[in-house]
Parts: C-alpha cells; structure tokens; sequence
C-alpha cells in the first residue's frame, strides 16, 4: 500500500485519470469486464505498476479461493467474484512437486484463463500432497538439502519453469510459503531453506524465465521469530516479503478478538524491522474467524480495512483465505454468506483496492 500523494493539482488530476483507466465501471455493484487483455499495451502514469507489479497507488485485492465441485478452478474463482461484486486482482493458488496435471502442473489451463485479466500468485511446495488439491493436508516431503543439491531439477523443477516460461506474463511465486512452520514438518533447517530458495531461483534464471515476481512467505508469528530471519534469502533474492496472519479468535480457543490491525501490525513492524524496510509486503492469507455471539464483529472487521490498512503503508496486496481450517464454524473463514460477505464487499468496492492490472 502506498501512502496517499500530496501534490499539485494537475499531478493529481493526471494520478486520477490514470487510475481510472485502468478500473472497470461499477453498474449494480459489479465491475465490468473491461480489465486489459495480454494484447493490451501497459499501463501508464503515476498510478501503473512497476516492473515487480507494485502498485504505487493502492494496493492488490486478492484471494484464495479452493477449487469447485466439479474440480474447476475457473467456476469457484467466478462463482466467489460473482458474490463479492467485482473481479479480484489477484488469484492465489498452490501446487505440489509431482508433475500431474492435477496438482503439479504451472500453470493449469484455468490459471492461464484466469491469468488473462487477472495476477496469478502460485505458491509451490517441495512436497508431494497424499490427495488431491491437498485436501486432507498430508504430504511427503522431498526435502530442502534435495532441492538445492539440484536432484530434482531435470525431474521435477525444470519443466515446471519452462511451463512458466512459455506463459509469458509476469507472475508472484512463493516456494514453501509459511516455511518457519516447515521446519517441524521435516524439511530441514534454515540454511537448507535458503540453499533451495536460492538454486530454485537461480534454476529460472539459467533457464531463461524472467517473468517471475520473487515471494519470500512466513507465517508472521513472532514466536518463531528466529528461525524467519535465519531463513531470508537475501535481498537479491526476494522481491515482496508475505506473512500470513488471522484473527483466529474461538477457532483456537481464545477469548482475545483481534481486529485487523492488531492481527496485521506485530508481524508486519517485525518483518520491516528485522528483514526488509523497503521491500512491499503481501499479506498472503489473511481473514477473521466469526464471533457468535456478534456476528456484526466480522462485518465490521472487514469493512474497516480500507482505512486500517493505510497505518501500514509497505502493504501492496492482501489476499483472503477463503478456506475454512476445520469443520468447526469457529473455524470457518470464508466470507461466502453473511456479515463477512457484506464487509468484505464493502471493502472491495473501495478505490484503494482498483488499481490498473498490467495484462503482461
């Protein structure tokens, strides 16, 4: 997020015109179809984004959403855009290293469909899921001293990154997001992390794929503090820096309700402080539990974003969870119905949130 611009006036008009033309038109709380295509020329102005797709103007509003019923990406992103009342900048999805056309292939067809008017955020794991789009969150680990000694390069990474490559468009990637949490899940230790992240990211480049937007991902808990700054690539290596951070309330047996700022802020000062003040921040996953008693408390909760947000003015893009994390409805983190759907619409239809997609 960028913090608003005090200039003159014909400077701002111009910002405002440049804006604009990279917005769709709201009729009936819904924005038209009018995002640029790939053929599209860039845009341009104070407002466009910049080459690692910062928007200096706003920020993205993104979400991850899981796939349908029917196994369609495409149909569950449309049927969540359709009740939210407007097209997400940013689709967020994950894959595994096996190489099927299931889970390990990059891109999906309907990620390269979705990637016509929207951002792709593609979150790879170096592991291999027990069941289909990680449905029951089992998996083997293939092993970070693995990846970085370039075992799996010829297997498993370099046709994945030609894929990438043939696509064309810029995209986020984010290798073994929240990996302070992957530590105990028996990948490996910190400097194996960073020997992987490092070889994954040198591997695109000896193979000519440019078009990556590089994502270092924690999860944002303090508690593990250590162990995420030992596993910082380095700044060649990283172009945005995400966490990953909830208001889980009851979810986790709290009586402690954080609204978004004191859910966002802890992890976000410690990241500027210890890893990056001048690298944009993802916040990758975010959303609040419900409260039961009030649920007015999760309307409300996301309602005030758009003018909470700007209190951390290194935030470029926020993307919602839309999973929930177990069957118990403390747990369910949607905003498919209900109070969480009117504040999260009433969130997206800010202008903060409209910023001029690149369609390359």
């Amino acid at each position: 997020m960028g913090r608003a611009r005090r200039t003159y006036t014909a400077v701002v008009l111009v910002a405002v015109a440049a804006l604009l033309a990279g917005l769709g038109i709201w009729a009936g709380g819904a924005r038209e179809a009018t995002s640029p295509g790939a053929s599209d020329p860039l845009p341009t102005g104070p407002c466009a984004p910049t080459d690692t797709l910062v928007p200096p103007c706003g920020a993205w509003w993104g979400a991850y959403v899981p796939y349908a019923a029917n196994g369609s990406l495409k149909d569950a992103v449309l049927g969540f855009e359709k009740r939210i009342g407007r097209r997400l900048d940013l689709v967020y999805n994950y894959h595994d290293m096996s190489g099927t056309e299931r889970d390990g292939h990059l891109l999906t067809p309907d990620e390269r469909e979705l990637g016509e008017d929207r951002l792709l955020m593609l979150a790879w794991e170096s592991t291999i899921w027990t069941e289909p789009h990680h449905a029951g969150w089992t998996e083997t680990q293939l092993g970070w001293k693995n990846i970085a000694s370039g075992k799996y390069d010829e297997e498993i990474l370099d046709p994945q990154i030609r894929r990438i490559k043939a696509y064309g468009k810029r995209i986020f990637l984010s290798f073994d997001q929240e990996t302070d949490a992957r530590i105990k899940e028996g990948a490996g230790t910190p400097e194996e992390f960073v020997a992987a992240y490092r070889h994954l990211h040198d591997r695109f480049r000896k193979l000519g794929a440019g078009n990556v937007v590089w994502v270092w991902t924690v999860s944002g808990y303090l508690g593990s503090a250590r162990d995420m700054k030992a596993l910082y690539p380095g700044d060649a290596y990283v172009d945005w820096i995400a966490m990953d951070q909830y208001n889980y309330y009851r979810c986790h047996g709290t009586t402690d309700w954080k609204d978004f700022l004191r859910s966002q802020r802890p992890g976000y000062a410690w990241l500027r402080a210890n890893i990056s003040e001048d690298k944009p921040v993802m916040l990758a996953e975010f959303a609040t539990a419900p409260d039961p008693d009030d649920p007015r408390r999760q309307r409300d909760w996301y309602a005030r974003i758009p003018e909470a947000v700007r209190q951390l003015p290194k935030v470029k893009a926020l993307v919602h969870w839309n999973r929930p994390t177990s069957e118990k409805a403390v747990c369910d983190l949607t905003v498919n119905d209900g109070p969480g759907l009117e504040g999260y619409r009433e969130a997206g239809r800010n202008r903060y949130f409209h910023q001029p997609v690149p369609p390359r």
